[in-house]
């Protein structure tokens, strides 16, 4: 057994005894069967919180070679789109509802107005595939309790609800599978919408008895939140749950592990950020180190590390200010920025989940689509600088310009400079292997250099080299060599 900063075993035995208890009650509809020499009894009694190193690399290691994915905030706040009474709301758009505020009974008219007839499922899933995203995470439900699914539990969803009346899970988990992109759901822990859910956390509710937790929150957690989640493993197979909304009071650590555990019980390949449990710090996301919190990996929000990290971590940003659509945000961050901030994360090990917020008609922006196309060109060209890599062990960058990366398993290390580099790029902490040669990606033209320890790793750039790549946001170079430690 292995303990991680991310996972650890459970505290008590009663908390055993309940995660025992929904796992057994899972084992019927499991889609991963357990092997013949296991008997359900043994199956049900597996710890996933205790899992083993081997176990775990295994189960991690599409999403760490994949390092790149789109995230998608959709749903009735695509309506309104940022403007309430005819006034800008100073929030990001999916937060409207609760930062207007708008009653449940008005914003439920933007429900019934959300009829995205321009959806085309195998058009964003080709969008992903031709951007180089390798997975997708959609809000099946935000925290507006509003679901893009025919959820059996409510009525509050995009089939019952809405005049479209189409499962836009259904669809796109299709689609994604037919173009080989890992599907993924994000689910919110609160609910603005779900009476047993409303607490300290609701301005709406802002009377002297909104001052006092919500005591009915655990029945919605038993009765509504997973049995929704449930739904969502047993009908769409994602491969990952992201759930986000942890930090009300209610929600407790011990529902985050159980939670946890419950899911692998059903699904026990499927992947599980931590926010699934009360662990993360603030919006840098990573989990404190000191405690046992549920999770495979850390979710910085808006923001990259600093430095490289030794578990696993995903960045998720916007492309603009906001992560549902919003009409008059046009604070775009350009192409190039995304692709150095797609380097810089797979640099320090982490993955890039970047966001789309589509209109309330079902299209995707055009500056998010101008921007993607931008990033899957330069992929197509130098993905491999990015896909089944490695941080380093000891230096994730050189100066401001140059980041590194290692091929997973492999004595091939990339140097990717940000700049244009000049006649010769001095890189001095890579090794190249005796008689080998170096390429820089995307030319034909050979590269000449020299390696010393005292001056460390020359490499000579003919003057046409760089203009034969075609790139102009960022050059990679490969290097079979090794990584020159302590220098």
């Amino acid at each position: 057994m292995i303990v991680r900063v991310l996972k650890y075993s459970c505290k008590t035995k009663k908390l055993l005894y309940s995660i025992l208890f929904f796992s057994i009650l899972a084992m019927s509809s499991c889609k991963e069967q357990p092997k013949e020499s296991e008997s359900v009894e043994e199956v049900a009694a597996i710890n996933y919180l205790e899992e083993s190193t081997e176990s775990f690399d295994e189960r991690m290691r599409w999403w760490r070679d994949a390092r790149f994915g789109m995230f998608i905030h959709w749903g009735p706040y695509s309506v309104p789109a940022g403007i309430y009474n005819g006034k800008e709301v100073n929030s990001t758009g999916e937060w409207i509802m609760n930062t207007a505020p708008i009653p449940i009974s008005e914003y439920e008219e933007y429900a019934k107005q959300f009829d995205p007839r321009k959806f085309d499922a195998k058009k964003w899933a080709r969008t992903m595939k031709e951007s180089g995203m390798k997975y997708m995470v959609i809000t099946s439900k935000h925290h507006d309790g509003f679901g893009l699914w025919d959820s059996k539990v409510s009525d509050y969803d995009i089939v019952d609800f809405s005049p479209y009346g189409q499962d836009i899970l259904k669809a796109l988990s299709e689609a994604c599978k037919e173009e080989g992109i890992r599907f993924g759901v994000y689910h919110s822990i609160m609910d603005w919408h779900h009476p047993q859910a409303q607490g300290l956390n609701y301005p709406e509710y802002n009377t002297q008895d909104s001052l006092k937790m919500n005591s009915r929150f655990p029945e919605y957690y038993t009765n509504y939140l997973k049995p929704q989640v449930t739904e969502l493993i047993e009908n769409y197979d994602p491969e990952i749950i992201w759930f986000d909304g942890e930090w009300i009071h209610e929600y407790t650590h011990e529902m985050g592990q159980e939670m946890y555990q419950y899911l692998r019980g059903l699904k026990p390949s499927v992947i599980i950020n931590n926010r699934v449990d009360k662990g993360r710090q603030g919006m840098q996301g990573m989990n404190k180190e000191d405690d046992d919190y549920a999770g495979d990996f850390g979710t910085p929000e808006q923001e990259i590390l600093e430095g490289a990290a030794n578990v696993d971590w995903e960045s998720c940003m916007t492309m603009n200010d906001t992560w549902g659509y919003k009409l008059n945000d046009h604070n775009w961050k350009s192409a190039e920025v995304l692709i150095h901030n797609l380097i810089d994360v797979a640099s320090k090990g982490g993955n890039y989940l970047l966001n789309v917020g589509p209109t309330s008609e079902g299209e995707i922006p055009e500056p998010s689509l101008e921007r993607l196309q931008e990033m899957g060109n330069w992929l197509r060209t130098n993905g491999e600088v990015v896909y089944g890599t490695e941080k380093l062990k000891a230096h994730f960058k050189q100066g401001d310009d140059i980041r590194f990366t290692k091929k997973r398993e492999e004595q091939i290390i990339y140097a990717i400079s940000l700049k244009a580099p000049k006649k010769d790029l001095v890189l001095k902490f890579v090794k190249p292997l005796e008689g080998s040669k170096i390429e820089l990606i995307g030319s034909d033209i050979p590269l000449n250099y020299t390696y010393s320890e005292e001056e460390g790793l020359i490499i000579n750039i003919p003057e046409d080299a760089l203009s034969a790549t075609g790139n102009k946001y960022a050059w990679g170079f490969k290097i079979n060599g090794v990584e020159r430690i302590g220098k």
